[in-house]
């Protein structure tokens, strides 16, 4: 489970986020490609923007199940 005192730099304000588990698979670029980018310079991925709509919560949903380091959290809170 991703750890959110270890949120990767750079992620979008609010409840999902990546943590240094991170082993930039792309797996949640692909699966959310509007709410996951790649930080190309220190490898790794992050929330570029939370989910806006019914889809995009599926998505980054389906992106923090399907990562195989668990290093996308979901905190609950939309801040």
């Amino acid at each position: 489970m991703a750890d959110p005192t270890d949120k990767l730099p750079g992620q979008a304000p609010g409840r999902y986020y990546v943590d240094s588990n991170c082993i930039d698979c792309d797996v949640c670029r692909e699966t959310a490609p509007g709410n996951f980018a790649a930080n190309e310079d220190e490898g790794f991925s992050y929330v570029v923007k939370q989910p806006e709509n019914d889809e995009e919560e599926a998505q980054c949903q389906e992106a923090l199940e399907e990562c195989p380091v668990e290093a996308i959290g979901d905190d609950g809170e939309d801040s």
